[in-house]
C-alpha cells in the first residue's frame, strides 16, 4: 500500500508542477499574474467527473457539503491543490526510520 501512495504522490506532484509551469508561462506572456482555479482545470480535463463528484457528495453528505467543497476547495489554484494532495499521499505512504538506527541488527 505504501508503494501505491508513493506513486500517487509522484503523479500528483508532476501534475502540480505542470499546472505551475503553465500558469507561470501564461503569466509571463500576459504580463500579469494568472492563476488557474482547480474547478477550471478540472472542467477542462474531464467535466463529467466533476458532475459525478457533485452527485456523489450531495447523495452521501448532503447539499451543504457540496456547497462547502465548491466554495472552499474548487476556487483554489490548481497547482497548490495538486501539491497539497501530493503531500497528503506522501505522508500516508511514509515509512518511519528505525529507532535503532541504520546499522542496528
Amino acid at each position: 500500500m505504501r508503494f501505491l501512495f508513493r506513486i500517487l504522490s509522484l503523479l500528483a506532484l508532476c501534475v502540480g508542477v505542470v499546472f505551475g509551469v503553465v500558469d507561470s508561462i501564461a503569466s509571463v506572456s500576459a504580463s500579469q499574474v494568472i492563476i488557474t482555479p482547480l474547478s477550471e482545470a478540472w472542467i477542462d480535463a474531464h467535466p463529467g467527473s466533476l458532475m459525478a463528484l457533485e452527485g456523489m457528495v450531495e447523495q452521501r453528505f448532503g447539499d451543504g457539503a457540496w456547497l462547502a467543497l465548491r466554495d472552499v476547495v474548487l476556487p483554489q489554484p490548481a497547482f497548490a491543490a495538486c501539491l497539497v494532495l501530493a503531500l497528503a499521499f506522501w505522508v500516508i505512504g511514509y515509512k518511519k526510520p528505525s529507532a535503532a538506527g541504520r546499522f542496528a541488527a
